[in-house]
């Protein structure tokens, strides 16, 4: 799109970043089935291995199907420039590769996705970095959490499992204070219901696996970059702000300002880490997204009607959605996700996990997958699968208690969901603990 007014994000979310294919004149983005590119001489091949000019040298580095979806997301989130990788927790690792060095910590939320518990709590120790959980509804306990070895706070904007919503306006200023980025992972948000980086967000993560592609196809993550942060304020950052030996001493903050993280992203980290998204998963991503304000109203309308009607039930103990009047993240919710709280959310049921099983399996409409943010309504029991690895007080601070059913709300018709889990629940309260 050329430059000009400012475009809708209804408009963005097809147009942003897709160009007609100069040589076919094809309007849908091609898939770039390409693993190299041709140079146009031995000084061309030269200059983009030194950063001296932007352009396609190795599919593990760039590509153009890819660089669409790049443009895309970063357009949609408000930020200066992305990477796309092969999966959301490649997303979290490129983020944090960068910023971090043995010794060197972060400060995570308690509630998250239990995979990234994990990351964050065992494998990244083999870095030599570690990560200390915290309450982010304590913000003094998030703020003391952070010592002269923390390089970044992480949380979701709405977190997995429980829906529950982070004041990243709260927590922004706390990060800003310390001199360190906040990194939002917005998966289960989308841009269209929250942009992080407006709320103070220095890097946005998502697994774009879920909403973003929506039609529960293909594995990728990106990550976005704010283009705000001062990476050469301190010493805190040296692979963006000292000189790089990889490149003969560029310094990537002061040649890349702004797209800096991004450069690095795709010079360094995927260069090294080789995490790389394939075209074929570009494409798939990119014809989700242009329906995506479409699918997450409706995800978000469903979601409302089916919550509410959820916490009537007698079976039901309690509803986790934000969007309820009931929640304690009812206002915040509207602050932060102004076009609605989401579609995910958790049930807890007053039969325990005994119940849960026989609800989990009774369901007819919904698929019962590691999966969320699909066109289909989806479900499953967190304790016993995507939170597995937590012990008890870590599935309990992440709302994966035993008692809990996570639900991933569709865009069914409304009523057919309902009668799904009306008769699911039937079943299950006849079970005894």
């Amino acid at each position: 799109m050329s430059d000009g007014p400012h475009y809708g994000f209804d408009t963005l979310q097809i147009h942003a970043g897709a160009r007609p294919d100069p040589a076919t004149g094809a309007r849908q983005t091609p898939i770039y089935q390409s693993t190299a590119y041709v140079f146009r001489d031995t000084d061309h091949a030269a200059a983009l291995f030194n950063l001296q000019e932007v352009g396609f040298i190795y599919s593990r580095l760039t590509n153009p199907t890819v660089a669409v979806l790049q443009e895309r997301i970063a357009t949609l989130e408000g930020g200066a420039g992305a990477v796309c990788c092969s999966s959301g927790h490649a997303a979290q690792i490129m983020a944090l590769f960068p910023l971090m060095s043995p010794g060197k910590n972060i400060i995570a939320s308690t509630r998250l996705y239990g995979g990234t518990v994990t990351q964050f709590s065992q494998t990244i120790k083999r870095f030599g970095w570690s990560a200390k959980f915290v309450d982010f509804d304590d913000e003094a306990a998030v703020k003391a959490a952070i010592d002269e070895d923390t390089r970044a706070v992480f949380c979701e904007a709405i977190a997995n499992p429980g829906g529950y919503i982070t004041d990243l306006d709260a927590i922004s200023k706390i990060s800003d204070a310390a001199g360190v980025p906040l990194i939002v992972d917005n998966t289960s948000a989308t841009p269209y219901l929250c942009r992080p980086i407006e709320h103070g967000a220095t890097l946005v993560v998502h697994s774009t696996t879920k909403y973003l592609t929506g039609n529960g196809t293909v594995t990728g993550g990106c990550v976005v970059d704010s283009g705000k942060f001062d990476w050469s304020a301190s010493d805190k950052f040296p692979s963006l702000s000292a000189p790089e030996p990889a490149y003969h001493g560029l310094t990537f903050h002061q040649t890349f300002g702004e797209l800096a993280f991004t450069f690095h992203g795709i010079a360094v980290g995927l260069r090294d880490l080789g995490m790389t998204m394939n075209p074929q998963a570009a494409h798939y991503t990119l014809m989700g997204i242009e329906t995506l304000s479409l699918r997450m109203q409706r995800h978000v309308e469903n979601a409302q009607l089916v919550s509410a009607w959820l916490e009537k039930h007698e079976a039901v103990e309690r509803v986790t959605y934000a969007g309820l009047p009931s929640s304690p993240y009812y206002e915040r919710s509207k602050k932060i996700c102004p076009n609605g709280a989401g579609g995910l959310f958790t049930v807890a049921l007053k039969g325990g996990y005994k119940a849960c099983v026989k609800f989990v399996e009774s369901l007819e409409i919904f698929s019962h997958v590691a999966n969320l943010g699909d066109t289909r309504s989806l479900v499953i029991h967190s304790a016993s699968t995507t939170h597995r690895q937590l012990d008890a007080e870590q599935q309990r601070a992440a709302g994966a208690s035993p008692e809990v059913v996570r639900i991933s709300i569709g865009i069914e018709d409304a009523d057919d969901i309902i009668a799904d889990l009306n008769q699911a629940l039937n079943k299950a309260a006849a079970v005894k603990g």
